[in-house]
């Protein structure tokens, strides 16, 4: 029956400016940061931003806890190298461009097999079959050097095949602005795939599969649906990976490897869409930068980890989100004092604290060069009295007064959440 009036719906202007603005920073960051630094490290976040938003279809979407999500994205590494390497030979006549395809076509076969057992169960037992299966595939990457490539891995040369309009890919910045139109799509469509009747029949599978099973679904289903397709994402990032560094070990589906993406996935906030966009922004960052400026940097990773699991369990995005509610309230300008003395006195702690571990980790690794080292531009003795003594003062200091400042932001904290309460309540009245 055709309808007798018409609906109007108003275009959401919001998402259409949050989208272009996106494809506008992909576009315009090589052009910012200029170095071929620059350029792998940022090709090397979109890649990231791939495969933690394809985690996350398990994780925050779906409720659940993998721990071998680098089984598909590495795979995907493999057959992709494996494919890069027939059009170099003139074996198989594929465009480079579409390799990462291949990548996700092949992972998403590797999940058709092994997502039926793995979505059997869910819960903790799907945790521990993901943590087998990872295992497994890792143990197999060093038994079958034919296909896996043994210790050396396998590599290839991505400046082959026909060459378009000049595009060879062999500098960076063209293999950028490659990853970075996959990962404009594949966000686009993993976003998409959130608003489809099987994304959120996910969200309730996640919530209470017991009302979704009594409802009439096999919840397996959804699961296992929802599982193919992130692996298939998953190993476009893999793809994008071995164009990128023209190498794949067996690093790529390593324990490690599917720890990184959980961790990070988790400090972005799985609980968003964005979150992980965010995890993975700081992932690389973390590789990448803050693996030089210290050997303790994973130690400072644990302890964020772990004090984001206490205080954020929702993850940067959740921070934002927080924060963007005060701002829209109107509160944000009344506690940004109080910001301001956390970040100052946490600051300080982190300054006493980051100096003892550095002075741990010299002693412990770099003994036969000395007892001196540089911290932070200050000069200090590991085998000192007065580096040691003045290193806690700093830290101790530093937590009496974080300490203070923290129940003056908990008193005004509460008071703002009232009267943003009180708002509510009363615009509802109106």
């Amino acid at each position: 029956m055709a309808k007798q009036f018409y609906e109007f719906k108003p275009l959401n202007v919001g998402r259409y400016l949050l989208w272009s603005s996106f494809a506008l920073v992909l576009l315009i960051a090589p052009l910012v940061f200029t170095s071929s630094l620059s350029h792998t490290i940022l090709s090397q976040m979109g890649i990231a931003i791939i495969v933690c938003l394809s985690y996350n279809i398990l994780l925050g979407q779906g409720g659940m806890l993998s721990f071998g999500h680098a089984v598909y994205s590495g795979m995907g590494s493999f057959l992709a190298i494996h494919t890069l390497n027939l059009v170099s030979r003139g074996v198989f006549p594929l465009p480079v461009s579409l390799i990462p395809i291949a990548g996700g076509l092949a992972s998403m076969l590797v999940a058709l097999g092994l997502g039926w057992v793995t979505t059997k169960k869910s819960g903790t037992t799907f945790a521990m079959i993901t943590l087998g299966v990872g295992e497994l595939i890792w143990a197999m990457s060093l038994m079958f050097p034919e296909f896996f490539g043994g210790e050396g891995g396998v590599s290839g040369n991505r400046v082959t095949g026909s060459k378009p309009w000049g595009v060879s890919y062999g500098p960076q910045v063209q293999l950028y602005y490659l990853i970075a139109a996959y990962t404009l799509v594949c966000t686009a469509l993993m976003f998409a795939f959130t608003r489809t009747p099987l994304g959120r029949m996910l969200n309730a599978v996640r919530d209470n599969p017991e009302r979704v099973e009594f409802v009439g679904y096999d919840t397996q289903k959804v699961r296992y649906f929802s599982f193919v397709v992130a692996a298939f994402f998953a190993g476009i990032s893999g793809g994008l990976a071995a164009l990128n560094f023209e190498i794949v070990t067996s690093e790529v589906v390593s324990g490690y490897r599917s720890g990184a993406y959980l961790l990070f996935t988790f400090l972005g906030g799985a609980t968003f869409f964005f979150g992980p966009i965010i995890g993975a922004v700081l992932m690389v960052l973390a590789f990448v930068l803050l693996s030089e400026f210290t050997k303790a940097w994973l130690l400072y990773l644990g302890l964020i980890f772990l004090f984001m699991v206490m205080y954020a369990p929702g993850g940067v995005a959740s921070l934002i989100m927080m924060n963007l509610r005060l701002a829209v309230y109107g509160h944000l300008r009344k506690i940004w004092v109080a910001y301001l003395a956390l970040a100052l006195t946490a600051l300080v702690v982190f300054l006493g604290a980051a100096a003892m571990i550095e002075m741990v980790y010299h002693l412990q690794l770099n003994a036969a060069l000395g007892s001196k080292l540089t911290f932070m531009g200050l000069g200090l003795d590991s085998r000192g009295l007065n580096s040691w003594f003045g290193a806690a003062f700093v830290l101790f200091t530093g937590l009496g007064l974080f300490e203070l400042c923290r129940r003056q932001f908990t008193h005004e904290w509460g008071e703002i959440q009232e009267n943003i309460e009180k708002e509510i309540k009363r615009r509802q009245a109106l």
